[in-house]
């Protein structure tokens, strides 16, 4: 049987063939990125290990490795409960608490971070430092002389530039996290809020129970970015000489002169760092697509 419309060939499609198709996919989705960087890694390695000035610049930063490693997780750690705070706060039907929370997260966000630790650090907390110390003397004039012995005992100098970094660090990302856990709970439909509350849950239970289970499983990756920003940031708490691997690699430079070797190894351990915990993230949030599409096709 003769076609009775048949296709000229120039507006013919050419077939292509499955296997090239799936080969073209998997070369334009290699992440071509990473050979790059880890070529990087292994000819900086090779330099530190073969150079002595590298060999020392490298020996004498890495002391300075586990005050950001500590710095880090504990700000972290802080931030996530300041943040989820601050969520529920942006979130609350009480104008008071809903407009306290708006306004720490805009203040935050509308101040460049390196300002933030300066002031966190040597403003704020002196601040709250000399009025916990004016309290404990007020408590011992009123004859509270337990507690109030106590917290005479507050004084600035007691307060180290570690523990102030931290807490510098932990309430400008608690404003950040803040963002993310509200939209984290956004995300999740109203109809499941109400279900709850159907079944005879307080708002509290709801939220506890219900809720926030599904919002933190969905902002999991975006926490997880923000803990990798978190650990580039961390180098700015070297402005108040906590001995981190970018103040330690600054007085490393400026005693040796050598700021190509004290450089260069300190951008390549961030870089490793940071390129770990980025696929740490990226696979993560794959596993959990992957759990999303197998339990909605199950």
């Amino acid at each position: 049987m003769v076609d009775k419309f048949p296709i000229p060939p120039e507006k013919a499609v050419p077939m292509i063939e499955p296997h090239r198709e799936a080969m073209g996919d998997r070369i334009s989705g290699f992440p071509w990125w990473l050979p790059a960087i880890i070529a990087i890694a292994i000819w900086t390695g090779f330099t530190v290990f073969t150079q002595s000035n590298y060999r020392e610049a490298f020996n004498f930063i890495k002391i300075g490795l586990s005050v950001t490693i500590s710095t880090t997780l504990s700000a972290y750690a802080i931030a996530l409960v300041i943040g989820l705070i601050a969520g529920l706060g942006r979130l609350s039907h009480n104008v008071f608490i809903k407009n306290l929370a708006t306004l720490y997260v805009e203040i935050i966000r509308g101040i460049p971070m390196l300002v933030l630790i300066f002031y966190i650090a040597l403003v704020g907390v002196p601040l709250v430092v000399d009025n916990i110390h004016g309290l404990g003397l007020w408590l011992n004039q009123n004859g509270y002389e337990v507690v109030g012995g106590i917290l005479v005992k507050f004084e600035n100098r007691a307060v180290s530039m570690n523990l102030r970094a931290v807490i510098a660090l932990s309430v400008t990302y608690g404003a950040f996290l803040a963002e993310i856990f509200r939209a984290g709970i956004q995300s999740i439909g109203t109809g499941q809020m109400e279900a709850a509350r159907s079944l005879g849950m307080s708002f509290g239970q709801a939220m506890r129970y219900i809720i926030l289970p599904q919002a933190i499983r969905n902002v999991l990756p975006a926490l997880g970015n923000d803990f990798v920003a978190m650990v580039k940031d961390s180098s700015l708490v070297s402005v108040l000489a906590v001995r981190d691997i970018t103040q330690v690699a600054r007085l490393y430079a400026g005693r040796s002169f050598r700021f190509r070797e004290a450089y260069t190894t300190l951008a390549v351990m961030y870089l490793t760092i940071t390129v770990v915990l980025s696929i740490l993230v990226q696979r993560l949030e794959k596993r959990m697509r992957r759990d999303v599409r197998d339990h909605g096709e199950g």
